[in-house]
């Protein structure tokens, strides 16, 4: 036995996925729409968003808010795992994306769940600080622009309640943080948050490697 993560080549992701994904029709479809974009790399891999919809029924999460929307994946998973009277926030720039995730978020029925702010996602957290919700939210998922990443945490950090959770994705960007000759603008920024959260004393902290590596944050 390993005492380190261990490696997963096709033969054991494929595997994975056989005798654990539970993945309803309308996130099937959503994620193969997704794979004919020019920018389906975004997309969080399907045991990644198994995992977020057991967190929020963990967790009871009733108010959720969300940086990244893309297609929608994420927002469905979220929004469909929350109860009938739970609310998500979902911040994006790009109308044009977001279409296909409204169209999802239609079909799923949990379009009524959702606010969709276009636009600068620290200038939505900034007005949802100012609209009075700092620690109103039970839950945070962060998967948005990487040089930024210090910014939406310590905002995020106010909007979420004590005993909160903050899931942050791509932390471990294909292994590039972990090489300092990397200095492309993505790379630093994730190398910066990571470090951050590290030394952070506000929180606890847990990275797993999923997906492309995810970090855990609980608001103490």
């Amino acid at each position: 036995m390993s005492r380190k993560s261990i490696q997963l080549d096709e033969q054991v992701y494929n595997y994975l996925l056989s005798v654990s994904l539970r993945e309803s029709k309308i996130l099937q479809e959503c994620r193969a729409e997704t794979a004919k974009h020019p920018m389906a790399r975004m997309q969080i891999a399907p045991e990644q968003g198994q995992f977020i919809s057991f967190l929020i029924k963990l967790l009871h999460v009733k108010n959720a808010l969300e940086i990244g929307v893309f297609t929608g994946y994420s927002s469905l998973v979220i929004a469909m795992s929350l109860p009938v009277d739970g609310h998500l926030d979902a911040c994006d720039s790009d109308p044009e994306v977001t279409a296909i995730a409204k169209k999802y978020w239609s079909r799923a029925n949990v379009a009524e769940k959702i606010d969709l702010h276009i636009g600068q996602a620290i200038k939505t957290l900034d007005k949802l600080i100012e609209e009075n919700k700092s620690e109103s939210y039970d839950f945070v998922f962060i998967d948005a622009h990487k040089p930024e990443y210090i910014d939406y945490y310590e905002r995020a950090l106010q909007l979420i309640r004590p005993g909160g959770v903050i899931l942050v994705d791509n932390v471990l960007w294909s292994g590039n943080p972990a090489d300092e000759s990397i200095q492309d603008d993505d790379t630093v920024g994730i190398r910066k948050f990571n470090e951050h959260v590290k030394n952070d004393n506000r929180v606890l902290i847990s990275m797993l490697p999923v997906a492309d590596g995810i970090t855990l944050v609980m608001k103490n």
